[in-house]
């Protein structure tokens, strides 16, 4: 018999080709996924990619990784080589930075982005470092996993925790120890803590105000170091969650700010489709998409003219059934999510009161006129 066949392979790998094979299904059969041939066989296409927002003032939490997680900063001068691609694209760009931090493979930075240039900048520090650290060691290839992850910060409060948690780097990756920190070489805390060395482009504004309204100076900066010691020290378990969550998700501050970000993306063409891109993780996704259906439930309550906060208590209130056929005609929303905003009971009781208001005289062609006005108030 042929090899071919499978017939002869090993079972782990006759497992994992028959599990290939249902994969270029859908779950539930008939619905074939969108592979492309390539002189390698068959591959998936490449995923599209992440929407980027950039204005002006734009304050974001850049993060990428070696390619397969390898050392790339442990090579000799690759830290400093760039530190120094950091340094120049940072006057190059006008960015101003408030925390940054390399590691043995992969780098955090604060960034703030007075000319909303985060991706013409992103590409040339990381396109002129890699060109100068394959020309330096012989090398060729990519040296990052890919392309690189940016969180939207809200400037104040949430950019200083970023700023403590980037700083915190080295303790919770264990290269020094906490009283130690100021020691470690290849963090933006090296330099604040010099202040005649320290470039123009490094920000301590923001986080020292966070951490207690601390001042510039020597004494500023001993207190500073206690505080990121009594972060590094108390409480790990609930200091581990906190800070997981400053390099998962898509923003990171209030909810109105998170709100006012998808409110300048949907003005820009975006669909909710494309903002799912954002969401890299199931938390963030479902959060996202609850902020594009508040927003879209307050263009629908201003359209049919309802008052949100003088709906009835009945679950099924008329005003609320209206809102409700409307926004599932219009989005595709969750029956959880209505039945929790509105107040209607259960997810299958949004959908039966819906469907008994559709059936009533002329309440079809409204809905329909409705959503039709809506859709022409957002193109």
């Amino acid at each position: 018999m042929s090899l071919r066949s499978g017939k002869h392979l090993p079972r782990r790998r006759a497992r994992r080709n028959a599990a290939l094979r249902r994969r270029s299904w859908g779950a539930k059969g008939g619905h074939e996924l969108n592979f492309e041939k390539s002189r390698a066989g068959w591959r998936r296409p490449p995923m599209a990619r992440k929407l980027r927002l950039e204005y002006p003032g734009a304050c974001y939490h850049v993060i990428n990784r070696g390619n397969y997680r390898q050392n790339v900063f442990e090579a000799k001068g690759a830290a400093e080589a760039f530190e120094q691609c950091l340094a120049e694209i940072c006057v190059r760009s006008a960015w101003v930075v408030h925390a940054y931090v390399i590691m043995r493979n992969h780098f955090h930075l604060a960034v703030e982005t007075p000319q909303a240039n985060l991706s013409e900048g992103m590409k040339w520090l990381q396109g002129t470092w890699a060109l100068r650290f394959n020309r330096f060691h012989g090398v060729g290839g990519r040296p990052f996993q890919g392309r690189y992850k940016a969180l939207h910060v809200e400037p104040g409060h949430a950019m200083g925790q970023v700023a403590h948690y980037i700083h915190l780097n080295p303790v919770r990756a264990k290269v020094v120890a906490g009283e130690k920190l100021g020691e470690f070489r290849w963090s933006s805390l090296w330099w604040f803590l010099r202040r005649k060395e320290r470039p123009d482009w490094l920000c301590a504004e923001t986080f020292l105000a966070e951490a207690g309204g601390l001042s510039d100076t020597p004494a500023g900066w001993r207190k500073y170091g206690e505080y990121l010691a009594v972060l590094a020290e108390t409480m790990p378990s609930k200091r581990e969650e906190r800070f997981g969550q400053m390099s998962r998700g898509w923003a990171l501050g209030t909810k109105e700010f998170k709100r006012e970000l998808v409110r300048q993306i949907t003005q820009r063409g975006a669909d909710l489709e494309q903002m799912a891109l954002l969401g890299d993780t199931q938390d963030g996704l479902r959060h996202l998409r609850e902020i594009c259906w508040e927003e879209r439930l307050q263009q629908v309550a201003k359209l049919v003219a309802i008052d949100l906060s003088k709906l009835g208590p009945r679950k099924s209130d008329p005003g609320k059934v209206q809102l409700a056929a409307v926004m599932k005609a219009a989005m595709p929303v969750s029956n959880g999510w209505l039945c929790e905003r509105l107040g209607m009971g259960t997810p299958a009781s949004v959908s039966q009161f819906v469907r008994r208001w559709l059936l009533e005289p002329g309440k079809q062609k409204l809905k329909t006129r409705w959503v039709a006005a809506l859709s022409k108030l957002n193109s």
